[in-house]
């Protein structure tokens, strides 16, 4: 007689072979690995075996062949984008909680990005909208969206995002949109193009690395009339915090993108 196979659970809190899981020592020692790719974690801490944690709770404490302790944890939205696949430098998690916010981004929000890079960005957006709304993504190069389009299926947001190659410079194919996000060398020439798509009110977002394309970019949105334009930069340090020895860091991430952000106006009212 045949044995039954044994259904395996898909409680969210339960670790299972075909979803990450975090294995985290510090800040600087963390592994995000998949159960059935890697059955066997090795580290400097010893040998993991992973596979041995399906069906086991997140959280929970295993140990390495050398007896080094190590903690499995769930995987955040921040944890996922931060170890993406990458031919491209990704947006900090600093600079994209402020963008999210600004952009007022949720469920059903219907986003326009061009600049899709390695996707970090666009993982974001598409976690942030499902179940309902989507992310509507271009970029000039299909080898960059080749890899976007692997991470966002890694992560299990493919139904919430449209890969599209072209150059948005030229307009892009959807209207009304939320809001949008402009991730490309000259942002300015793309100003016209996001107006033309976004719905009246909408906010936009920008990343530039350099202070001479967000003079461009400001002065571009203002020209094309957006209001309640600005730019800043988000400077993130850690703290050592130990009883009676608390200090910075020593070591800090500077300067990572400037944000410049807009809302689109609809004009005078006619007479």
């Amino acid at each position: 007689m045949q044995e039954e196979a044994i259904p395996v659970s898909r409680d969210p809190d339960v670790i299972q072979a075909d979803l990450p899981v975090l294995v985290y020592r510090d800040r600087r020692r963390r592994w995000l690995v998949l159960p059935r790719d890697t059955p066997k974690l090795h580290t400097h801490l010893g040998i993991l075996d992973v596979s041995a944690l399906v069906g086991q709770k997140y959280g929970v404490t295993a140990t390495t062949t050398l007896g080094d302790e190590l903690f499995v944890l769930k995987p955040t939205i921040e944890d996922l984008v931060m170890k993406l696949a990458r031919k491209t430098q990704v947006i900090y998690p600093k600079d994209l909680g402020l963008i999210s916010v600004k952009l007022g981004v949720h469920a059903g929000s219907r986003i326009v990005e061009t600049g899709t890079g390695s996707g970090a960005t666009t993982a974001l957006m598409a976690y942030l909208v499902q179940p309902t709304g989507m992310v509507f993504t271009y970029d000039l190069n299909p080898e960059f969206q080749g890899v976007a389009r692997k991470n966002i299926e890694r992560l299990g947001l493919s139904n919430f995002v449209s890969f599209k190659i072209g150059d948005s410079r030229l307009g892009f194919d959807e209207g009304g949109m939320d809001a949008g996000i402009l991730d490309v060398g000259d942002p300015w020439e793309v100003v016209k193009s996001m107006k033309e798509s976004l719905k009246p009110s909408a906010p936009m977002a920008a990343i530039t690395p350099t202070t001479n394309q967000a003079e461009k970019l400001v002065a571009k949105m203002k020209d094309e009339g957006f209001v309640a334009v600005e730019t800043v930069e988000i400077l993130l340090r850690h703290l050592e915090a130990r009883v009676g020895m608390t200090r910075p860091s020593n070591i800090m991430v500077g300067h990572t993108a400037y944000l410049t952000f807009g809302r689109k106006t609809a004009g005078l009212p006619r007479a």
